[in-house]
């Protein structure tokens, strides 16, 4: 139990704080917020495929895009509630993640990260070809400004009301990871990950759990594509989900460090924040400055904590005990 306090009180002190944030930050500092927890559970979902299964993936951006797409469309077409569209997001891309991760129980390493490429790059274009039901490179707008959110009709999207779903997911899917990766799947996915050969030998069904981890990933990259089209005021577009949205993602699981779930809130932040912080930061010669402060602090990162933030509490806690 005091091994666990520690943690116990972290996990205390960073939900108060997430609690106390809308309260004292404005409009627009409350909605980067929210786009920190919407990254939060992304990385989180990638986190698990590849930090505890071993499987690199480079397209959960196309899973993301399926879940805000979902919740666009039922919006727009049925006047479903935004959160039960966030539940269909969910499911529909637990089912195409399994789907996905069937072919990739062939692939590993560089091949099963090439795959998972041309599958950020092929569902994008999607609604370019069914521009008649997707809306084409205009994207598609939700029943905004006459929204079913909450169960109720409201006039807009509230910034705090937003900022609540979507930490209050994220902390829900934070626990159901948690409680997943401790238990038998967890092993199974750690012991996929180290070597299959021992996992085999060990009983484990490499195809079950392989797939498995694919369809949670999927399902938890579907969710924060549904909060991710709310941010935007119900508003999906092709442009939103290209392949530096799954970039960006892979940053923020290799920030947060691989295999553990104590980095991600970190990573998240990151990769949500910082494209917005180095828009400020002047570049010589260079019209595309925060491109170039964003890539530079990723290497800067990498090579000063090339563990993650998980590394570099796991050597403080050795140092502590020391």
């Amino acid at each position: 139990m005091r091994q666990r306090l520690p943690a116990l009180v972290s996990l205390v002190a960073v939900a108060a704080v997430l609690t106390a944030l809308p309260f004292v930050l404005s409009s627009y500092n409350t909605s980067l917020v929210t786009q920190v927890g919407i990254f939060f559970i992304a990385v989180l979902g990638l986190n698990i495929l590849t930090g505890y299964s071993g499987q690199i993936s480079i397209g959960h951006g196309a899973f993301m895009a399926i879940g805000g797409y979902t919740t666009a469309v039922m919006s727009r077409d049925h006047h479903t509630d935004l959160i039960v569209t966030m539940l269909m997001a969910l499911a529909i891309c637990f089912v195409l993640g399994l789907l996905v991760g069937i072919p990739a129980l062939r692939l590993s390493g560089v091949y099963l990260a090439l795959a998972t490429f041309a599958l950020a790059i092929s569902i994008p274009q999607l609604p370019l070809q069914w521009s008649t039901f997707l809306g084409g490179t205009g994207g598609v707008q939700s029943s905004n400004p006459d929204v079913r959110f909450l169960w109720h009709t409201a006039p807009a999207m509230p910034e705090r009301w937003l900022y609540g779903t979507a930490w209050a997911a994220a902390a829900l899917l934070f626990l159901a990871a948690w409680l997943i990766l401790r238990g038998r799947v967890g092993r199974a996915f750690r012991a996929i990950r180290d070597s299959e050969i021992a996992a085999t030998a060990s009983g484990v069904e490499l195809p079950v759990y392989k797939t498995l981890a694919f369809g949670i990933s999927a399902a938890y990259a579907g969710v924060a594509g549904s909060l991710f089209v709310l941010a935007t005021n119900g508003f999906a577009q092709p442009t939103e989900f290209g392949v530096i949205l799954s970039l960006q993602l892979l940053v923020g699981a290799a920030v947060a460090g691989l295999g553990s779930l104590w980095g991600v809130l970190v990573g998240a932040a990151f990769v949500g924040l910082l494209p917005q912080v180095s828009t400020s930061v002047p570049v010589i010669g260079s019209d595309h400055g925060r491109d170039v402060v964003f890539g530079m602090m990723v290497v800067i990162v990498m090579l000063l904590l090339p563990e993650g933030i998980a590394g570099l509490l796991a050597r403080l806690r050795l140092l502590v005990r020391a």
